[in-house]
């Protein structure tokens, strides 16, 4: 299958060689030309994840990547630069969305915002820092279109990369955006000391608050105990490789967002979804007090009284 994979990222990186492991033609589309000429020249990504090897990737940048010959174009871009990116995309070939957000600013889902062309996503519990070191793992693709996630699936599955299918696309997307915000709230219970009891609860009232809003859009609740929910809620909020559990550390520990961010060097998805998981979910009346509690933060609330908050919250049943 001739494939772009757009987005010179770590987790573009490592989707580019598991792709070429697979026996595709693969390109490799960099925002920066000088990124991409040190890919072709040495097969390495010298910003993300150096040991990866990708000799068997061409590299380009994005404007001379052969997008219009393509069969398959995998975005692995910022949610913020998705609608864009997609949107100048030449040919008709079906897009898989590596990205984990919302548009913010229509705060639709990302499938919403691509036309004329077929559209899946592949999410789960999938650090590329993990997946570099050739540890297996395992995700979801999900898409309005059954034959085009079943030619997917075939096409990405290894012997270390277990692929599966989930026909739920509203729930898979929605799983992929909340689970970063929850992280946010994870790694701010890390940051206070708050304990593993704590972290648990967190956890758990989060994957609740998920599927509440899944639900109120259409979602199936399965999909939340599954690898887009469940899973990725995991390792997200548990993982030293988590870029949002260390943002949300950094902030308890007194750093503003954008310093956490300066601090990270990377794209928190968090820090971008929160305020837009909050506003879909006012439009929809569903409650979601651990994303209104983050956005608070994130606007210059104190923590501590936001934690005490929501410890202080009516009593109810589970």
């Amino acid at each position: 299958m001739r494939t772009v994979v757009v987005g010179g990222g770590s987790w573009g990186s490592v989707f580019a060689a598991l792709l070429a492991e697979r026996g595709h033609d693969v390109t490799l589309a960099c925002r920066d030309p000088e990124q991409a000429r040190a890919i072709a020249e040495t097969g390495r990504n010298p910003r993300y994840l150096s040991e990866v090897d990708l000799s068997g990737v061409r590299a380009s940048s994005v404007e001379n990547a052969p997008v219009a010959e393509a069969e398959l174009v995998c975005l692995a871009v910022p949610s913020r630069a998705f609608r864009a990116v997609a949107d100048s995309l030449p040919g008709d070939a079906p897009l898989l969305s590596l990205t984990k957000g919302l548009d913010p600013e229509t705060g639709l889902r990302l499938s919403e915002v691509v036309g004329g062309r077929g559209v899946a996503v592949l999410t789960g519990p999938n650090h590329a820092e993990e997946i570099a070191q050739g540890l297996p793992a395992a995700a979801v693709i999900a898409s309005a279109d059954d034959v085009l996630a079943a030619e997917l699936q075939h096409a990405i599955i290894s012997t270390r990369f277990r692929v599966y299918l989930n026909t739920d696309l509203v729930g898979v997307e929605l799983c992929a955006a909340a689970k970063n915000v929850m992280a946010l709230a994870a790694g701010g219970v890390d940051g206070f000391g708050f304990g593993d009891n704590a972290k648990a609860a967190l956890i758990t009232r989060g994957l609740a608050e998920m599927a509440r809003l899944g639900e109120a859009c259409g979602a199936r609740s399965e999909t939340f105990s599954g690898l887009a929910g469940m899973g990725d809620l995991i390792v997200t909020c548990f993982s030293r490789y988590s870029r949002n559990r260390r943002a949300g550390e950094l902030i308890a520990r007194g750093l503003t967002p954008d310093e956490a961010r300066q601090e990270i060097g990377m794209v928190v998805e968090g820090l971008t979804t929160a305020p837009v998981l909050r506003d879909l979910s006012r439009r929809l009346g569903v409650e979601l007090p651990i994303t209104e509690a983050i956005c608070a933060v994130l606007g210059g609330e104190s923590a501590l009284e936001l934690v005490s908050g929501l410890m202080s919250r009516t009593p109810t049943d589970e």
